[in-house]
């Protein structure tokens, strides 16, 4: 199986969620199964469904958390080397050339990825074209809108 790519971060986040489901959701997940059963038939029992439901969910999401950190390769950015290239665990400042409008992206693990505070999955296309390019270099991303030109105008590692 491949190595998922996971700052330390990310690490400490699934490893958070991970506790939580397994010391607060699963026991009151159990407590109201328990409490369900206890009013009667169960086939028309819709509490019981829906805590059977939830039991479902959290069970599948912590099978899913363990195989993450079971096949994770933590990368702490702190410890690799400023070579000045777009690398994982890197923060980019970009220019888009066509409408002059400057971004920032952190590159990180799919897990970690959120647009909304500027954080993009190493595996996302705009990633996939910076990785491996300097402060001063054009690139251009395919979108669905067509090709976009950014200029790198800054590398920082830090996450």
């Amino acid at each position: 199986m491949s190595r998922i790519p996971m700052t330390v971060r990310g690490e400490q986040l699934l490893r958070d969620e991970l506790q939580r489901l397994k010391t607060v959701d699963r026991p009151r997940i159990i407590a109201a199964i328990a409490e369900a059963r206890e009013h009667g038939d169960l086939k028309e029992n819709a509490e019981y469904h829906a805590a059977r439901e939830q039991q479902g969910f959290c069970e599948g999401r912590i099978k899913e958390i363990e195989a993450k950190l079971s096949n994770a390769q933590i990368i702490d950015v702190s410890k690799l080397p400023n070579t000045g290239k777009v690398i994982f665990g890197t923060t980019v400042e970009l220019f888009n050339i066509a409408n002059d409008a400057a971004v920032t992206y952190c590159i990180v693990g799919d897990d970690e990825a959120d647009l909304k505070v500027g954080k993009i999955s190493v595996n996302s296309p705009i990633a996939r074209a910076l990785i491996g390019k300097e402060e001063g270099e054009v690139v251009v991303v395919q979108t669905p809108n067509g090709a976009v030109e950014y200029e790198v105008s800054g590398v920082e590692h830090i996450v």
